[in-house]
């Protein structure tokens, strides 16, 4: 049941968020009309009382509620739980409906209609996340109406291990307690019925047991099991119209039974005779007596029919195979079996299709195994662990091999489970040898089970095929590794939700003249379709980057295209809505630009442990188009933290974004102030991981270093070209100082190279700059926005031939635009 909490938890979040209720307050009505005598409390009274003394000394308190949430009795609550308990109103005359305390044990049990357990931090309400909950619904035998919750809590570090058998055990004492004092009631109206049998005697066949329970003679003679139930589906008709009736009810070999409802005093009574068989007077015997159509056969076919109601919300919460397994077994343990193992073909557990010679030879994964009693074979492993062979004989086996279930004996019944033509495995029904054999209309119903818990089960198959898909997908187009660069010292996380595939990405770029852009983005939506996408967007930057332009350019740009290729491709390529933010930094000036398209804005951490957020336009998600983007442009101080990130750190447990933001910035303010990037990413997640992960996590923390003046040499370049003479001795003699004398040759030769162009077909000021970082740099910065391009020149062309050689003799050039013009630059690998 742990597993399948994470369901009704997030559903009651969403509950709780549409009824605008508030995490920091707790809103518990209290009332003195509390009924102690009515039927529930008094059921419960002596179930209370046991389960009281085998938890007292635990740690761990029991109460019981009524329907609507309203606490009835509290039991074996001991300091220090007492008081926390007191300090929350869990006591007597205290509501705890949902809608009023949020999600707990109480409250989220009767909304969701079956067992839950909250736990700490899954509590909406923050004045109740110190405790663990268990509720159990009670629900009446006879009318199946949910009476109340049982429900155990205790402080959450002493939360008792055998807290969801203890509940459930004790819940089903308690509705045991109010069937049986529906039985008194059944025993009064048999009683009232004898009464007036006695004032007008007629041949009535019939005796009573020691509980004064009705005991026909014995069936009819050769009345078949399908004939019974006939008989009692009549029956139960006939006592629910609650008005005198006879009908006639056609029998197997052409026999004809008489069925008479009688309305007695607190409900009614049908007889059944059969006169065929009986001669001249036919002898009535009473079939079922019962108040609005329930009675002991009644109960029995409702238990059935609740069974599957409550397999079908139960079985698929998730689209994990081995959960929805689980979820078979659980729905069908203790109500229907002792012990429940489902084993699926090999590939199925894979997200795979089987084949035929997976069933001529089954090798079977066992993904789930829940209850006691009967033993399945001897070698068969557990869950979890290596497939084996199923015996060629075996029930398992011929399950598979068949279209039916397959009986062993009285105890044992093996479903095959298929879904659209697909065989993934077999369902196994065990029940213990102190139970009652399994019945031929057991088959019908293990069958209906197998036949739910099958389609859920390929469901969560083909989801885990095309989440393998995606997820490899995705970590294919994120990156494997972060490139070198001097200008920042950096860390990150990435933490996917479980089983789901998200469209959140980062990226470390470094750009020409030693700066690096850092890059977050967050695409809309979950699986393939995100993942696609953000491979796409980040492609994208990297290509845009590669030109060197401004952030909110690179935006522009970067929006264009998510306009175009939704506009081709409809509304499954998932960039429109898409977020992004772009920061670049520049290790030599120290400066930082940034833009963002409807992203949130980084924090930023000072040297000094000051944490703020800058405020910088927030500009509109991607895909929307015409609307411009704004660059933001700051000076950093060296070793000043750069914090990147998505919604799924600061929205985790429904918190709105500016109080995640709030506590994102107490989380770096107490993190140690020389930190390095990799501890500030282990206490930001440590402090505002969400637990359930419901979204994709990116968090990006970048730590600024500087390139000091004995890294960098700059040059104003007069407008001469005698100047190039004078330039070349400067940049040998740096050269000599940087003991870079294996660069000289080349270096002078490219400088020679665009100095001289920029002279002749630039417009001043011309500025020449030497970077010695992970590469030598040397840039060109004019104040033309023509940019030079590499073409080879023909044999009688006189010039031309410039840029070539300076391409042939450096590892990468470019040009990148300024406010002032543009800056023609080179990098030359240093030597080993």
């Amino acid at each position: 049941m742990e597993e399948s909490v994470r369901v009704p938890i997030l559903a009651s979040w969403e509950r709780c968020q549409a009824a605008g209720l508030d995490p920091e307050h707790l809103d518990v009505p209290y009332t003195r009309d509390i009924d102690l005598a009515g039927p529930l409390a008094r059921a419960a009274r002596p179930v209370l009382d046991r389960l009281a003394d085998a938890l007292a000394g635990s740690g761990t308190a029991v109460l019981l509620t009524d329907g609507s949430g309203l606490v009835l009795d509290r039991r074996a609550a001991r300091p220090p739980l007492l008081p926390a308990l007191d300090d929350v109103g869990l006591a007597p005359g205290f509501g705890y409906h949902e809608l009023g305390a949020g999600t707990n044990g109480i409250g989220t049990t009767l909304a969701a209609r079956r067992p839950v357990r909250v736990s700490g931090e899954e509590h909406y309400c923050a004045a109740l996340r110190r405790f663990t909950c268990f509720g159990v619904p009670l629900r009446h035998p006879v009318s199946g109406r949910i009476e109340g919750v049982l429900d155990l809590t205790s402080l959450q570090d002493e939360a008792h291990p055998l807290m969801p058998q203890l509940a459930r055990g004790s819940a089903l004492a308690i509705e045991h307690r109010l069937l049986e004092d529906s039985g008194r009631r059944e025993r009064a109206m048999l009683h009232s019925y004898l009464a007036a049998e006695r004032r007008n005697p007629s041949p009535v066949s019939l005796r009573l047991d020691g509980d004064g329970r009705i005991q026909p003679v014995g069936p009819p003679t050769g009345l078949t099991a399908g004939d019974e139930a006939a008989l009692a589906e009549t029956a139960t008709g006939l006592i629910a119209a609650g008005r005198r009736d006879a009908v006639e009810l056609p029998l197997s070999r052409g026999r004809t039974a008489v069925l008479l409802c009688r309305p007695l005093a607190q409900g009614a009574v049908v007889e059944v005779s059969l006169p065929d068989d009986a001669g001249p007077r036919a002898v009535r015997r009473p079939l079922l007596v019962g108040d609005a159509g329930v009675g002991r056969l009644a109960v029995a076919a409702r238990l059935r029919l609740e069974l599957l109601s409550d397999a079908a919300l139960r079985i698929g919460t998730t689209l994990d195979v081995a959960r929805t397994a689980a979820e078979l077994c659980e729905a069908a343990v203790p109500r229907f079996a002792d012990r429940v193992t489902v084993d699926l073909l090999a590939p199925v557990v894979r997200g795979g299709t089987p084949d035929t010679a997976d069933t001529a030879a089954p090798v079977l994964c066992r993904v789930a195994d829940a209850g006691t009693g009967a033993t399945g074979p001897p070698a068969v492993p557990g869950p979890g662990a290596e497939p084996y062979p199923a015996a060629p004989d075996g029930p398992q086996a011929r399950a598979l091999a068949g279209d039916g279930p397959v009986r062993a004996g009285d105890a044992l019944i093996a479903v095959p489970l298929r879904a659209r033509d697909t065989p993934l495995g077999v369902a196994t029904f065990h029940r213990a040898a102190d139970s009652a054999p399994f019945a031929e209309d057991d088959l019908t119903l293990a069958r209906e089970l197998a036949a739910r818990a099958a389609v859920c089960i390929d469901n969560a198959r083909l989801f885990t095929r095309e989440h393998h898909l995606a997820l490899e997908l995705q970590r294919s187009l994120l990156p494997h590794g972060l490139p070198a660069q001097h200008a920042v010292d950096v860390a990150h996380r990435y933490l996917p939700a479980p089983g789901r595939v998200g469209g959140d990405w980062f990226d470390v770029i470094p750009l020409s003249g030693a700066r690096v852009a850092l890059v977050v983005g967050d695409v809309v939506g979950h699986g393939i379709h995100a993942a696609a996408a953000m491979g796409r967007l980040r492609t994208a930057v990297h290509n845009f980057s590669a030109l060197d332009l401004p952030p909110d350019e690179l935006l522009g740009r970067l929006d264009d295209l998510a306009v175009r290729l939704d506009e081709e491709g409809g509304a499954h390529t998932g960039l429109a809505g898409a977020t992004c933010l772009y920061v670049v930094y520049d290790p030599v000036a120290r400066r930082c630009q940034l833009a963002r398209a409807g992203h949130l804005p980084p924090a930023l951490l000072g040297p000094d442990g000051d944490v703020r957020f800058p405020e910088l336009p927030a500009g509109p998600p991607l895909g929307l188009g015409q609307v411009p983007f704004e660059t933001t442009e700051f000076d950093l101080p060296e070793g000043t933290g750069l914090v990147l990130y998505t919604d799924g750190l600061i929205e985790g447990g429904h918190a709105d974004p500016e109080a995640g933001m709030r506590r994102l910035g107490r989380a770096l303010a107490g993190a140690p102030r020389d930190g390095t990037p990799e501890e500030l990413c282990a206490a930001v997640e440590s402090a505002l991981r969400p637990v359930p992960t419901a979204d994709d996590i990116v968090l990006l923390v970048a730590r600024t270093r500087a390139l000091d003046g004995g890294q960098v040499a700059c040059w104003d370049v007069p407008d001469d070209p005698a100047a190039v003479s004078a330039l070349r001795c400067a940049i040998t003699r740096r050269l000599r100082s940087w003991d870079l004398d294996e660069l000289t040759f080349t270096t002078e030769l490219i400088a020679s190279e665009l100095i001289t162009n920029a002279i002749r077909h630039a417009q001043g000021p011309v500025q020449a700059r030497l970077v010695r970082d992970r590469a030598l740099v040397f840039e060109v910065a004019d104040a033309s926005g023509t940019s030079p391009r590499l073409r080879r020149a023909a044999t009688t062309d006189e010039g031309g031939r410039g840029i070539f050689m300076v391409a042939q003799l450096c590892r990468r050039w470019g040009t990148r635009y300024t406010e002032q013009g543009k800056v023609i630059w080179t990098e030359q690998q240093l030597p080993a």
